[in-house]
């Protein structure tokens, strides 16, 4: 059968995933493994990350407060935002939970939830402080288009806003009717996927349920879960990172159950393509994943 990689939480778009790929059930260890802390060599509770063309990836590391570049096959990172402890200076971050690359700007864009902003990094060599893109905001999950668009998860709000870069105020795209199960709402979104058609896909995280907002909509679709927090294939417990491939089909961090979903367009229930064997520490297991 054909093979295929998959990073979770990769904000790449993966161009195509032949229907028939299958993984290896034993995952390999790229950054961090030295137990929690604070050196180069370690990470303490990651969370999203980003994986650009050259492999290499961008981690909120979150409770370092910091973003740590690490190269692959290199065994330390090197922190390239925050790394100052806890804070909300311009040089600090406070638990961050998302990154990305803006290419154009060669800048890291992040979500500083801790401080209720979202902040904009030099990626260039010698930069020690960033600077405030949008305040009050209880940002989580971050993602943009080929357009350069923003798109951001409030967890508080209970909704996505588009953003020019420079805007302050965004746009509405998903949610914002208050916190519930309808499909005009969400509950704790956290993170999403934005396509080439500036579709939204969000893991409504506290309703263990991933939808789908076409562009312009009111209402939501369920593509993933819905049916309540389980391990059945027909659910999700918690859902952590998204992402979709050009044929639709949705791969979901499914975090409680510490396993990998697989979900075809339109399908009612999901395949499980890696973890699902218990939490721990195995290289066929995860704990917590995100």
């Amino acid at each position: 059968m054909t093979s295929a990689r998959l990073y979770i939480l990769s904000k790449q778009v993966i161009p195509n995933i032949p229907v028939g790929a299958r993984w290896k059930q034993n995952g390999v260890t790229v950054a961090g493994a030295h137990g929690q802390g604070s050196a180069t060599n370690q990470l303490y509770r990651p969370y999203g990350l980003f994986v650009d063309d050259d492999q290499t990836m961008f981690i909120a590391d979150y409770y370092n407060h910091r973003i740590i570049q690490w190269k692959m096959g290199d065994t330390n990172g090197q922190v390239v935002a925050g790394g100052n402890g806890q804070g909300n200076r311009l040089d600090q971050l406070n638990w961050p939970t998302d990154v990305l690359i803006d290419k154009e700007t060669d800048s890291l864009i992040i979500c500083d939830l801790g401080n209720r902003r979202v902040v904009r990094w030099s990626h260039r060599s010698g930069t020690t402080q960033g600077e405030i893109l949008i305040d009050n905001i209880w940002c989580f999950g971050l993602a943009m288009d080929n357009q350069r668009y923003l798109y951001i998860s409030d967890t508080d709000k209970h909704e996505v806003r588009r953003y020019q870069i420079g805007d302050k105020n965004g746009n509405l795209v998903a949610g914002g009717n208050g916190e519930g199960a309808g499909l005009n709402q969400l509950n704790s979104p956290y993170y999403i996927f934005v396509d080439q058609q500036q579709t939204v896909y969000v893991s409504d995280w506290n309703n263990h349920r991933v939808m789908k907002w076409n562009k312009g909509a009111k209402e939501g679709i369920v593509v993933a879960g819905g049916q309540g927090q389980g391990n059945a294939l027909t659910q999700l417990w918690y859902p952590y990172g998204l992402f979709v491939d050009t044929l639709g089909t949705i791969y979901v961090a499914d975090s409680l159950n510490g396993r990998v979903m697989r979900w075809p367009k339109g399908a009612k229930q999901g395949t499980v393509i890696v973890g699902g064997n218990g939490e721990g520490k195995g290289a066929n297991q995860f704990n917590y994943l995100r």
